[in-house]
């Protein structure tokens, strides 16, 4: 198989189902972007060294072509193919950081986004989920979609936050506070 098609050189591409559409509309753009994110957790768990965390990441880089999917199918075709985010998906989020969350001391401050290499490419992961779910949101307003996607991408920079704090505590580099009154000095 090629890897070129020619179908799109006019700006069109085809939706699962057969349906033909802009590049630019909201849809591709949020799908896009989770192909952007699953891209950056490549890069995460390629800077990682954890080998735990590499797995966690790996699951997630699964789910996310099964959130691709989903945004990709419109809500009306009904192929055997068809793969939907489900509550269990998310229940499956929620264990996640509800697990890793006991490594951690609790928060009671801002941080700013850094640490490893690997914590900073999760927060970066985080950051482009965060889009990933505005774009599925007003994807949202506009076409039916399967409203769980939003739920999905909510938990998921949850878990990212999580992951990229993990990913600072196992090579013993601690959170970087946010002073508020030093982004005050310059007044």
């Amino acid at each position: 198989m090629k890897i070129y098609t020619r179908t799109g050189d006019k700006g069109e591409t085809s939706l699962f189902g057969g349906r033909r559409v802009m590049k630019d509309s909201l849809r591709i753009r949020a799908y896009g972007t989770v192909d952007e994110l699953n891209a950056m957790l490549g890069v995460a768990a390629a800077s990682t060294g954890n080998e735990q965390l590499i797995q966690v990441i790996r699951t997630l880089q699964e789910e996310l072509f099964m959130v691709g999917a989903d945004l990709a199918t419109p809500t009306g075709v009904k192929e055997a193919k068809t793969v939907r985010v489900k509550e269990r998906h998310i229940s499956g989020l929620e264990r996640e950081i509800d697990r890793h969350e006991e490594e951690l001391e609790p928060l009671r401050y801002f941080i700013l986004p850094g640490g490893t290499p690997g914590a900073a490419a999760l927060h970066v992961a985080r950051t482009i989920c965060r889009r990933a779910e505005r774009d599925t949101f007003e994807l949202s307003k506009h076409e039916e979609i399967n409203t769980l996607v939003i739920v999905y991408l909510n938990r998921l920079s949850d878990l990212l936050f999580v992951l990229a704090r993990i990913a600072n505590v196992r090579y013993g580099e601690k959170d970087v506070p946010w002073h508020p009154e030093r982004s005050d000095e310059k007044d």
